[in-house]
């Protein structure tokens, strides 16, 4: 890539850059007399020309069909992102409204379900966004409640917001010393550790109360590594599908690849998790590794509680596609989901 980048000069980037910038938002391919009107590039229509015909010839813009102007090619859109002087910024409006609308939510379903929309109406793509993950989570607090003699109620509360409740059976009743005791004890282990090393950090737990305690704290024990174990599986949201059916122009033969691959959650998780931890990532068309997405973007980046991602989102459009704002509104939320984990 960067061997390709050097091959264009500052002027040809421009030019570059100019059609992009007219085909997305015209939907028409460009010709050098409407870059000459539009765009103040400095040169005669002669010089567009010629540098037209020099990206054509570098695989940055083909001509679609006879006596038409030129559109972006997956390797023109590549190197357009690539070369963003600048991600555009969310207006101080659109930023007080994404604060607004996420923190209504209630809890972390809520929150997830509030993302996917926002981020579908934002960008006017498909949006997927992938609950926290478990594996990256940590325990925030564990609650022990008593509802009756011999059943209590165990609570599981993550970093990310997470609740999980379960009931448990115990072998006999348990007097409120224990269950203080017990509570304390896995909160002192238990806290602030990721969920995969919790069972390694309690195992030996029942060996610190007494014998006839330890059938109790064996059964709350195996109900909370039954609950850890139960929730490994990953999860997605989906929203804005029905948006690419005013696209429809914008997928070659069919739309109907695009919306069989949004169907399958293995490969929107396996899209997500190709997301860079460190940043944005942005797929353009035959980059993506699924035959049904290869006339799509994917614009993703992680989201978390604190420096440390426990999730992905993005959107899924077509390649014709504002890029500078998709890639800004796809940031803000994620900073925003992030705030929201943070102090929940």
């Amino acid at each position: 890539m960067a061997g390709e980048v050097r091959q264009l000069d500052d002027r040809k980037l421009a030019v570059l850059r100019a059609i992009v910038q007219d085909y997305v938002g015209t939907e028409e391919p460009v010709g050098s007399k409407a870059l000459v009107e539009r765009h103040n590039l400095g040169v005669s229509p002669a010089t567009v020309r010629n540098d037209m015909a020099a990206l054509e010839e570098e695989g940055y813009i083909h001509q679609p069909h006879t006596s038409a102007g030129r559109i972006p090619t997956d390797k023109g859109y590549r190197l357009f992102v690539d070369k963003l002087a600048e991600i555009k910024p969310m207006s101080a409006p659109e930023r007080r409204a994404i604060r607004h609308f996420l923190d209504g939510a209630v809890d972390l379903d809520d929150v997830v379900a509030r993302t996917v929309r926002l981020l579908a109406q934002l960008t006017r793509q498909v949006a997927v966004v992938q609950y926290p993950s478990l594996t990256r989570s940590t325990v925030r607090h564990i609650e022990l409640v008593a509802l009756a003699p011999a059943k209590v109620m165990l609570v599981l509360i993550t970093n990310t917001g997470r609740v999980e409740q379960r009931m448990v059976d115990c072998p006999g009743p348990v007097g409120e010393t224990v269950l203080a005791d017990l509570r304390t004890a896995l909160n002192t282990r238990a806290a602030g550790r990721r969920l995969p090393e919790v069972p390694g950090l309690l195992e030996e737990l029942p060996a610190a109360f007494d014998q006839a305690d330890r059938p109790t704290v064996s059964t709350v024990l195996a109900t909370l590594f039954e609950t850890l174990a139960e929730q490994n599986e990953e999860r997605i949201m989906l929203a804005g599908t029905a948006n690419l059916t005013r696209l429809g122009h914008d997928f070659p033969l069919t739309i109907q690849p695009v919306l069989e691959a949004l169907e399958e959650q293995v490969i929107l998780l396996r899209l997500l998790g190709e997301t860079n931890d460190a940043g944005m990532t942005v797929r353009i068309g035959r980059e993506n590794a699924y035959e049904g997405l290869i006339s799509t973007s994917v614009v993703s980046v992680g989201y978390g509680s604190g420096d440390e991602s426990v999730a992905k989102l993005g959107v899924i459009g077509p390649t014709r596609m504002d890029y500078p704002g998709t890639m800004g509104a796809v940031r803000a939320v994620a900073r925003y989901v992030g705030q929201i984990l943070a102090e929940s």
